[in-house]
């Protein structure tokens, strides 16, 4: 018998310690782990970390066996992981239903519990007496089921397991906006059962969703049916989100030590090798102590002062906590894998000495490593005025099985027993390389043969829909109704995927579904119900977005292709040629480089090979069966023309009595070359040939594609028989293919004329019918519309053709016509009319909200300013902005607006919103129109009226300009335009000297042609009817004059510069942080009437986002924002204090008197100097003079110059000596 070598006899000491310390504790039925003696029941996270270890173990002895016994004792061990991996399958199968109502409801009440019963695997607890939503334990379990399945082992047995594990990955891929009770259990950090967003959870569901993605869960065994698949987009969310969090690790933590497991081994989340280093130092820097680190700060578990007979703390209370908080030896154990994983020699031998130094080692030689060490009860004191200074004692469990494991696997790793791969065999590590330059390829389709005529003419060579064959388009949203079907099981009541919508990254990828290649449009060429996608200049924009966006978050093997189809609406006027927005874009695609993004352009065919191509094995019909065909006789090619796009399920689903709408739809579509004519889409990117008379599959299939929400069918159809381009309509609106509204004699209807009254003086709702008829001009078919509407309701029948012709239908026809005007103003107007909803109001809302942004709608104050806190549905959504515009439809349409604006620049531009935490739309909505009222020197009312009738693409620009702090300009176009449309406004980037920027550079102007008000004779109503039947104008918005007009091109850049600021909450770097400071030295500040009490840096600590929040909410009681720009500037010469060496300042604070005080200085000094009343007026709301809000912070007249003396009179009373201590 061969001797024990040096290695056999170390893994054998391992294998001695690891059952002693954890396998003699796992249950023989469940092969689960109870946490220790006092705590019986099993825990999914803790269950995961501690399997880890023999995990490893038994990689180790695989490894370097010695002998056959060695092989035994591996597959032994791994045996003891698949039991206990199992065994947390059970305990989750067990709780399915959880799984299917959390897919939808992320509600607390629906989550999967965070601890079982270790013998029998049931629940201990209900379901609200725990913090059991945790998200990243969920996540820990799958990222370890996949790193064990791709290392060897066979967890997963059946297909219905695999079917469990999809929808699980479903459960967790919305973590970057489900707000957990995270890692610790409690939540917000005062354990009173707050969820909150927790990077750590975000982090762990990123690293499971990319280890899972494609993986074959039946290890090489196993065919393509065992395969799970993730969505690119949710990962990509998930990171955008981590990179905006970090180092903060949710909004009542500002560093938690428990990031560190996404920083490092087991999760590898983060990409950006700088915010990595970034997040370890601030919890080395803040949280280290001689013993471990802390969890966070004030973290009052097991400290001497907290009290054992509540849960909760109160809010004042955690000050106490502080300096004393107990220190985790745990985190040592995730720095020693750390620096083993970053080749970092150095700190993992500090860390393996400094834990060395604290383990208790027992008689048998074992070193156990506790829970924790904690401030014994009589030295608090003597440690809070000297942090680290005493010795402290371990308590809690001992060894806390967690980190006992974590601190084996580093010392078989760091002993050379196993190479960092074997125990990460999916390459999590490598996460922190650069990637390479990404390549975006673009793939342009004409719709028609027309379309593709007019490219050729540009030097454009594209193919058609029909050219492409056989790969086959489809709009995202069918890839959207597949993905439904994807871990779909009756048996075991899972419904698969929510329908959501595919983001870019999703739709850029090429799709094999039953041996059928497939590419798919972008999701923002779909907008059908909103009216975005109507002005071709937003979607230009769309697409540099997307362009942009894939070139900096693709992580994919394979370049991204992005397929651009080119549609009637993206024509001219007379169709006679592209629209030159749309030229122009083309042209950049083709010159290798658009939107920051290095483009390719050419067929699909050609990227075939270059591109990232996904088998949607599911779909290759799981059921028994054979297929029996519905709808009749179809030829071969017709055959694959159905299978292409099918679900999959046909088969299945064909077995069941109940006919399914996508199954149904994918089989008619493309089965019959000749489209009938549809219904006009909203956007009308394509319509139906009339040619089908007879079959009644076709009649199926629209009713299908209905069903569906799939528009613009014949966009997609691989056929010739595309239609004639239409003509536009005309301005008289006399078309006959529009007859409701403009049959008749037309008669021009004078102003004088007004609404007809019967003879008791009502309205007469007849005779403005008639008058409806008649009218050819389409702001007085609105403008009697909207009469009708509001006095008669949607549903009114108006009999102008007969039945049917309610006011609704009507509105319907006129949002036609309007958006084939491109008249936005009436567009705007009646969307709010019908209600519409932009198609991703609420994933606008959650992207922001996941950035840590709440948002508030309405114009301030409150209550009729109403804020959103966490993400509600988009019905809700939309009902709360409604009321918040005080259901003034052109304010609730623009706040829906502007809120996917807002959305789209966060995605692509996160450091435009540093240090803003709350966007008040409202209020921007407001500063818009008052931009607009000061450049083109107009009235309130008509900059509102400007501001509702800008195009799309020029208000998100405007909004951009507002948001980036640059100069801008806005000026009405000099050149002639058509009769009865409004001048055309062009927006502009100013350079220092108040020259554009085009000027100084000599490129060509920024010219947006924008079209407002139609017709020269309009129905008066305003006149006639003191407001009551106005048309909704945003009249509500508060626009100060302008000021008066001054040669001086910098006059007003101040006040505009601070009412912008106030108005987007812009505060300098490192404010909330001052004000944190000054609360130590005084009782309070007092904005407005409105008390921030000194009580709060009991609770808050300085980096605390909800500190920020906090403040931010009391300055946000000023309704002004230049005023609030004001008091912002005044707190902070008021900081200054903070660093000075006195007590205290007083008790409390009233900055609005220190302004004040400043303003009456600065008025007397300009009186002095001679100025004259009419420049020195005040704002009648604040009393403050206007030219002070106008006044550079420097200089001897600036702002700061007077808040710095008037700080120093209103604090020199509260001076020991009487002396002022400002010098």
């Amino acid at each position: 018998m061969r001797s024990r070598s040096n290695s056999g006899v170390k893994l054998d000491n391992y294998a001695r310690v690891v059952q002693q310390t954890i396998l003699q504790h796992q249950n023989p039925v469940t092969g689960l782990l109870p946490a220790s003696i006092d705590h019986p029941d099993a825990w999914v996270r803790d269950n995961v970390y501690s399997i880890v270890s023999v995990w490893a173990l038994s990689l180790a002895y695989r490894k370097n066996a010695d002998r056959d016994e060695d092989k035994a004792k591996a597959y032994e061990l791994e045996q003891s992981v698949v039991k206990l991996m199992r065994g947390v399958l059970q305990c989750i199968m067990r709780q399915l239903d959880k799984v299917e109502k959390f897919k939808y409801s992320r509600s607390t009440k629906d989550s999967l519990h965070a601890k079982y019963n270790t013998r029998t695997c049931a629940t201990v607890v209900g379901d609200d007496q725990w913090g059991h939503l945790q998200v990243d334990a969920t996540s820990l379990f799958l990222l370890f089921l996949a790193q064990m399945t791709a290392s060897g082992l066979h967890i997963i047995y059946t297909q219905d397991e695999v079917d469990v594990v999809q929808n699980l990955m479903f459960y967790i891929e919305a973590a970057y906006k489900v707000a957990d009770y995270g890692m610790w259990e409690r939540g917000d950090k005062t354990n009173q059962g707050i969820t909150e967003l927790n990077a750590s959870s975000i982090g762990t569901a990123k690293a499971a969703l990319e280890a899972l993605d494609e993986l074959n869960l039946f290890g090489a065994k196993g065919g393509p049916g065992s395969v799970v698949h993730a969505l690119a987009d949710d990962i990509q969310h998930c990171q955008s989100i981590l990179t905006s969090m970090l180092p903060r690790a949710s909004i009542s933590k500002e560093v938690d030590a428990g990031v560190l497991a996404i920083l490092t081994y087991p999760a590898f989340a983060v990409e950006d090798m700088s915010i990595v280093n970034m997040t370890k130092e601030e919890i080395i820097s803040k949280l280290q102590g001689r013993y471990g680190c802390c969890r966070f700060l004030r973290d009052g578990h097991k400290t001497p002062r907290e009290d054992a007979n509540r849960l909760y703390y109160e809010s004042a209370e955690l000050k106490l906590f502080e300096n004393i908080e107990c220190e985790w030896p745990l985190f040592w154990t995730y720095l020693i894998l750390d620096g083993i994983f970053s080749n970092s020699h150095e700190q993992v031998q500090e860390y393996q000495e400094a834990l060395e130094g604290i383990l208790i080692k027992q008689k048998d030689g074992i070193k156990l490593l506790p829970e924790l060490y904690s401030v014994p009860p009589d030295k608090v004191d003597e440690e809070y005025e000297n942090p680290h200074s005493v010795e402290r004692i371990p308590m809690g469990k001992c060894p806390l099985k967690w980190g006992q494991s974590l601190y084996i696997l580093g010392k078989l790793l760091a002993e050379g027993f196993l190479a960092p791969g074997e125990i990460d065999p999916l390459n999590r590590r490598f996460s922190t390389i650069p990637k390479p330059d990404v390549v975006v390829q673009v793939s342009i389709l004409a719709e028609t043969e027309e379309i593709k005529e007019l490219l050729m003419k540009n030097g454009i060579n594209v193919e058609t829909v029909a050219d492409i064959h056989p790969i086959h388009v489809q709009p995202s949203r069918v890839l959207s109704h597949i993905y439904a079907r994807l871990g779909r099981n009756p048996r075991l009541g899972l419904t698969g995927r929510p329908y959501r919508r595919i983001g870019v990254l999703g739709t850029s990828k090429f799709y094999i579904i039953r041996n059928t290649i497939f590419a798919f449009t972008p999701q923002f060429i779909d907008h059908k119900q909103f009216y975005l996608a109507l002005d071709n200049k937003m979607i230009v924009e769309m697409l540099r977005n997307e362009i942009a966006y894939l070139s900096s978050r693709w992580r994919i093997t394979g370049r991204p292709t992005v397929t651009f189809p080119i549609s009637q609406t993206m024509l001219t006027e007379d169709r006679t040629d592209l629209d030159p927005a749309v030229l122009a874009t083309l042209k950049k695609l083709q010159d290798g480089y658009y939107g920051g993004a290095r483009t390719q352009t050419g067929k699909l065919s050609e990227f075939l090979t270059t591109s990232c191509c996904a088998h949607l094995s599911f779909l290759d019909g799981k059921a028994p069966g054979g297929m029996v065909r519905h709808g009749g006789h179809c030829d071969d090619d017709d055959d694959d023309d159905d299978d292409d796009d099918s679900d999959g399920y046909v088969h299945e689903l064909r077995c069941d009595d109940e006919a399914d709408d996508l199954a149904q739809y994918l089989d008619h579509l493309l089965a019959h070359s000749a489209p009938k004519k549809s219904k006009r889409s909203a956007g009308g990117l394509g319509r139906f040939k009339a040619v089908a008379t007879k079959t009644k599959e076709m009649v199926s299939l629209m009713s299908k594609a209905q069903d569906l929400n799939i528009h613009n069918v014949n966009m997609y159809l691989p056929s010739k028989l595309f239609r004639s381009s239409q003509p536009s309509l005309n301005l008289n609106l006399t078309d006959p293919s529009a007859p409701q509204e403009t049959q008749g004699s037309e008669v021009s209807i004078s102003v004088e004329s007004g609404i007809p009254r019967d003879e008791s003086g009502a309205v007469d709702y007849i005779a403005l019918v008639q008058l409806l008829k008649d009218t050819t001009n389409l702001q007085d078919q609105a403008d009697i519309l909207y009469i009708l509407f509001k006095d008669k309701g949607m549903e009114w029948d108006t009999q102008l053709q007969g039945k049917g012709s309610t006011v609704r239908s009507l509105l319907s026809e006129l949002y036609e016509k309007a958006g084939d005007l491109k008249h936005w103003g009436l567009i705007r107007m009646i969307s709010g009319m019908l209600k519409k909803k932009v198609e991703e109001l609420d994933s606008a809302c959650s992207d922001l909200l996941a950035h840590q942004k709440h948002l508030t709608v309405g114009l301030p104050p409150e209550p009729r300013e109403k804020t959103i806190t966490a993400p509600i549905p988009p019905d809700q959504l939309a009902a709360l902005i409604d009321e918040a515009s005080d259901n003034n439809v052109s304010v609730a349409i623009l706040t829906q607006e502007i809120m996917v604006y807002l959305a789209m620049s966060i995605r692509t531009q996160p450091s435009l919103f540093s240090e803003m935490f709350r966007l008040r739309i409202g209020l921007i909505i407001q500063v818009m129109a008052t931009e607009l009222a000061q450049s083109l020197n107009c009235s309130g009312e008509e900059a509102t009226e400007s501001l509702t009738s800008l195009s799309p693409f020029e208000l998100k620009n405007l909004l951009h300009h507002i948001l980036s702090g640059r100069e801008f300009g806005v000026q009405r176009s000099v050149r002639e335009v058509d009769a009865g449309v409004s001048p055309a406004i062009s927006i502009h980037h100013l350079g220092n000297a108040g020259a554009t920027k085009s000027e100084r550079a000599g490129i060509s102007k920024l010219k947006s042609d924008m079209k407002m008000g139609a017709g020269a004779q309009s129905l008066d109503v305003e006149k006639i009817e003191s407001g009551r039947y106005r048309l909704p104008s945003v009249e509500s918005l508060d626009i100060s004059d302008s000021l008066p007009a001054s040669k001086d091109a910098r006059h007003g850049q101040w006040l505009r510069r601070r009412r912008l600021d106030g108005a987007l909450n812009r505060v300098p770097v490192g404010f909330y942080q001052k004000v944190w400071k000054i609360l130590q030295k005084c009782h309070g500040l007092s904005i407005e009437g409105f008390v921030l009490p000194s009580s709060t840096t009991r609770e808050m600590t300085p980096g605390e986002i909800k500190f920020s929040v906090h403040v931010e909410t009391v300055l946000n009681r000023v309704p002004q924002p230049e005023y609030r720009q004001l008091l912002v500037e005044a707190i902070l010469v008021l900081t200054m204090l903070a660093d000075v060496d006195i007590p205290s300042i007083g008790s409390i604070v009233h900055v609005e008197k220190i302004v004040h005080q400043a303003n009456d200085m600065f008025y007397k000094d300009q009186k002095d100097l001679g100025a004259e009343d009419h420049i020195l007026e005040k704002d009648p709301s604040t009393g403050v003079c206007r030219l002070l809000y106008d006044s550079a912070p420097s200089g001897r007249f600036g702002s700061m110059t007077y808040l710095t003396k008037a700080v120093a009179v209103y604090v020199q009373d509260f001076m020991p000596s009487g002396a002022c201590a400002v010098q």
